[in-house]
């Protein structure tokens, strides 16, 4: 196998979180009255708040009002190429993109690993030359995107569950980069971890341990 970089994506390739970027791209281009329930959202984001609502219930929540239940596929593939196109040229840190290019040059295979869902993540990851993504995965039903999700939000040990999934055997190097603490578990697991863009708690413990610190934003 060849060594293997991963990246987290939401603030450490691109500058800005995704998810809700995403829902109003795709309302917008494809379902434009969709935007006269955006104010609902308010409440399953204050499910989340107080606990009431996992990450996984809010995505189903949030999707489920601005893009619809039961989606074409014809229309996710299409939103989802505009967006990365749109979104992701305006989003994308040049550190990062520099840092794939790199790491391509050196023969390392190149991952994606993000709790956004795949639908549309897999666009972006072909703009900016990644191998394989490991993302949030929705059911479909035939032709349909649907808003639920299948098995675990990407995120923390949920991330890690997937990564080993997707791995049939341990690469002779894993380097992986976040921004963001609650991707720890990961970064401890993986031989060479960066950190990148760093939120000031994984600031604080990239020092501690020793790990470099690169900041694209």
């Amino acid at each position: 196998m060849k060594p293997l970089s991963i990246y987290d994506m939401d603030k450490t390739v691109i500058r800005t979180p995704s998810w809700s970027w995403w829902l109003l791209h795709y309302a917008r281009t494809e379902a434009p009255w969709r935007l006269l329930l955006a104010p609902l959202v308010l409440f399953p984001v204050a499910g989340f708040a107080v606990g009431a609502l996992g990450r996984k219930e809010l995505k189903e929540a949030t999707q489920a009002l601005l893009m619809g239940r039961r989606v074409p596929r014809s229309k996710v593939e299409r939103a989802a190429a505009g967006f990365a196109d749109r979104f992701g040229a305006r989003e994308e840190l040049a550190g990062a993109l520099a840092a794939i290019a790199a790491d391509r040059a050196a023969g390392r295979e190149v991952w994606l690993a993000t709790a956004s869902c795949r639908y549309f993540v897999e666009a972006l990851a072909r703009r900016w030359g990644v191998d394989h993504v490991v993302a949030t995965e929705n059911h479909w039903e035939g032709d349909r995107l649907t808003n639920r999700i299948r098995g675990e939000n990407c995120y923390e040990m949920g991330k890690l569950r997937m990564i080993l999934a997707d791995l049939p055997a341990r690469p002779p190097l894993v380097r992986f980069t976040s921004d963001h603490l609650s991707d720890l578990i990961v970064l401890d697991w993986a031989d060479d971890p960066v950190a990148a863009n760093p939120s000031s708690p994984l600031r604080r413990v990239a020092g501690l341990r020793g790990w470099p610190v690169v900041d694209w934003a």
